[in-house]
């Protein structure tokens, strides 16, 4: 079985990011999605969410490609999650591209798919707030 693995914030749930899970489980049989606690969030990318933790799971977990939800605490839990959860790929959007690419000293491939383009959680904001 080939396991992937994506993590995000993954407020304001959208069609965006219903691509990125979809693509990132074509890559593979079993889809890890790591969702930013609220306190990460806050304290490491001081970014605030319209929808808490457990909310954002909830929707993410609906979500038919998506297997497992487990929350991101720190940025060194990719090296331990990798291994814990036995991945074979890791899986972010290109805005991303080449930051993870030590990963691959664990043995696990990483892919950048491209963002849709006309979406993002920060444009709807932005939009929302015109």
């Amino acid at each position: 079985m080939k396991r992937v693995i994506t993590y995000g914030t993954f407020d304001l749930l959208h069609y965006g990011h219903i691509n990125l899970l979809k693509r990132a489980k074509a890559l593979g049989d079993y889809l890890v999605v790591v969702i930013s606690s609220d306190e990460f969030n806050w304290i490491e990318k001081q970014k605030k969410c319209y929808f808490t933790y457990e909310q954002r799971k909830a929707l993410v977990e609906a979500v038919r490609y998506v297997d497992l939800v487990i929350p991101e605490t720190s940025w060194e839990q990719k090296i331990t999650d990798v291994h814990e959860y036995h991945i074979d790929t890791f899986v972010m959007g290109d805005d991303w591209n080449g930051k993870f690419d030590f990963l691959k000293e664990e043995g696990v491939e990483v892919v950048y798919l491209p963002r849709t383009p006309e979406i993002s959680t920060t444009q709807i904001k932005r939009d929302l707030n015109k």
